[in-house]
């Protein structure tokens, strides 16, 4: 079938929600509104990712500048996510399709195999995070903060937003003066930074990427005493010293890396190097354990897009399996809270930023890169919003020899953002 014809078999249908427009400006049935967001079909070869269309050789299409949308990317991903689909797909590009997913299935099996050896998920992290501080900068807070910020009311900067999420992690730990401070993942220094300038802990932080490592070196020595050097290491979670202990341990954004297979060995390793009643604080995205896909009618080769593009590896494994391996580990649950209203907003946020500095990515990290984080930006905020993904902070607490502990949930929300 020549491209045209495939365009017109797979994409024509009045309930279609978005416009299509082919690379001779030829608009598809139905054509859309004023304001509706339009898939542009910018060459012939980009039909061929309709052929059976699959989630990464669409996203493919899309890096490589095949497919293009005109108006606003995450409306445009939304009203795809509620489109049935193509009503009809020719026959001989479908069993192509099944015979590819067969394979590629068969393909992850052993590649599942391989993953979260300490020696791949070093290499896994710092492929992610060591693509640049600068590129990182154009889009996340001051603090350069690269999880779900906490919007309190009356909150429209994402400055403020994250600082809040800092105090309430702080409060939720009950972080106080001269307590030892575990943060696993660091990132860019802002927690440990915060915590030790707030409320006077001995902060430790751990990390794979020696990118963010520089910068949260450089941060914590702003506020530690003249001449006290920053306890901040490239370290693997299940290699810290046995001999040493924490008070209290946060983990933001980092369990997403660990693979729902390691979660025992990953509780177990941070339940060991916490003092008998020592409190863990766990913000981690989870799967919802809905059945429902970002995209229904496309089907999955290799793992998905942001395997394969963004973070390899990753794994989101829903709560149940979270808490079980936790308590297992000799952990109790005290608290479990929900953002993920507040992840959508943070997603687009992220977007915006990117966007309005989307030339000075390409510069940065190339074209096919920036267009590869403008996509997963814009499909993340809808799986949040769908429901197929939410983000939640789960309170733990060192079970053995621990005594009970009364939350103040109240004094957690207190003046959060005039504190922070």
């Amino acid at each position: 079938m020549d491209p045209r014809s495939l365009m017109q078999t797979v994409l024509s249908g009045n309930n279609r929600p978005f416009g299509v427009r082919l690379w001779d400006g030829t608009q598809l049935s139905p054509i859309p509104a004023d304001g509706v967001p339009v898939l542009v079909v910018a060459h012939e070869h980009g039909a061929g990712a309709f052929s059976p269309p699959t989630e990464e050789k669409i996203a493919e299409a899309f890096l490589e500048g095949d497919l293009e949308v005109e108006g606003d990317l995450v409306d445009f991903i939304e009203r795809v996510s509620s489109w049935p689909g193509p009503e009809t797909i020719p026959a001989a590009t479908l069993a192509a399709g099944l015979v590819a997913e067969v394979g590629a299935r068969a393909g992850g099996l052993l590649r599942a195999a391989s993953r979260h050896t300490i020696a791949r998920d070093d290499a896994v992290v710092r492929g992610h995070y060591d693509v640049g501080n600068d590129f990182y900068r154009l889009f996340l807070d001051e603090q350069m903060i690269y999880s779900c910020a906490y919007w309190t009311q009356g909150v429209d900067r994402l400055d403020v937003a994250q600082a809040a999420k800092l105090e309430l992690i702080c409060r939720k730990l009950e972080l106080r003066s001269g307590l030892r401070f575990l943060d696993v993942g660091c990132g860019w220094g802002a927690l440990i930074t915060h915590a030790t300038r707030m409320h006077g802990v001995h902060a430790t932080g751990i990390s794979l990427s020696d990118a963010q490592i520089e910068v949260a070196r450089e941060r914590m020595r702003s506020v530690l005493p003249a001449g006290t050097a920053p306890d901040i290491r490239h370290q693997d979670y299940r290699l810290l010293p046995a001999d040493e202990q924490w008070d209290a341990m946060a983990s933001v954004g980092m369990m997403e890396h660990v693979g729902r297979d390691h979660l025992d060995v990953y509780f177990s390793s941070l339940v060991r190097h916490l003092v008998p009643g020592g409190l863990l604080l766990n913000h981690a995205i989870a799967e919802t354990g809905t059945t429902l896909k970002t995209i229904p009618w496309l089907t999955r080769t290799h793992g998905g897009f942001i395997q394969q593009e963004i973070f390899p590896d990753s794994d989101l494994p829903p709560l149940d399996l979270v808490i079980g391996a936790a308590q297992r580990s000799g952990f109790e649950v005290l608290d479990v809270e929900a953002f993920r209203p507040f992840y959508v907003r943070t997603l687009t946020e992220w977007l915006g930023r990117l966007e309005r500095r989307f030339p000075e990515a390409v510069q940065l990290v190339g074209k096919r890169r920036a267009r590869a984080w403008r996509l997963y930006l814009a499909s993340t905020a809808i799986t949040f919003k769908l429901g197929r993904t939410t983000v939640a902070q789960v309170l733990l607490q060192k079970r053995n020899g621990g005594s009970m502990r009364v939350l103040d949930r109240l004094v957690w929300y207190r003046d959060l953002v005039a504190r922070s």
